[in-house]
């Protein structure tokens, strides 16, 4: 009897575990009131462009990027990205980030804790103009690039590496441009490596 009890405890025990896996859990967020602090631009500057990427928090306590994407000296992106730390992502997390953009394509970086020049594994994402969207993507998902093309035999990027995650606008299209993003989070499926 005793037995019986202890796997029934046992079994309700490991279900909480599990259902407690599958909230969400929140990476950024923009309620605080040093929420800027983790974020930066880097823009196409950094190799001769001329786009103009900036960020605020705004009063709805969302992060906006927002700027002009020029084609100018050989440019065409901007991007805003957390800056470096440790993440904790583990194997089978997905991404999830509720944004609001201008009808342009995205794209979702996470960057590695690794000295490679303009390195990342990206998402796209096609926002809707005006309206708020879940954008949901397994980390087996994303793609290695580095200056924007696909990088062959990299694999599928290691958890334990990610220390930064962003957005970037580099669609070749020149003009303004606005995404705001509410938050990011994981989605757990429980592996712990």
């Amino acid at each position: 009897m005793i037995h019986k009890m202890m796997a029934l405890l046992l079994l309700i025990l490991m279900g909480s575990f599990v259902m407690a896996e599958d909230t969400p859990q929140t990476l950024f967020d923009f309620t605080g009131a040093n929420a800027a602090k983790d974020w930066q631009n880097v823009n196409d500057g950094v190799m001769g462009g001329v786009s103009e990427g900036q960020f605020k928090i705004t009063d709805k306590k969302t992060l906006e990027f927002f700027g002009t994407l020029s084609l100018e000296n050989n440019g065409g992106f901007a991007s805003v990205r957390t800056k470096a730390k440790k993440l904790g992502f583990r194997k089978g997390d997905t991404v999830v980030a509720k944004v609001r953009g201008d009808g342009r394509e995205y794209v979702l970086n996470l960057y590695l804790n690794k000295p490679l020049i303009a390195f990342s594994y990206r998402a796209t994402v096609q926002t809707k103009k005006d309206e708020w969207i879940e954008v949901k993507v397994p980390l087996d998902k994303f793609e290695a690039t580095s200056f924007g093309r696909p990088v062959k035999d990299a694999g599928v990027v290691d958890p334990k590496e990610i220390n930064a995650v962003g957005f970037m606008l580099s669609d070749k299209k020149a003009g303004p441009f606005k995404l705001e993003i509410e938050s990011i989070k994981v989605e757990r499926t429980g592996a712990l490596n």
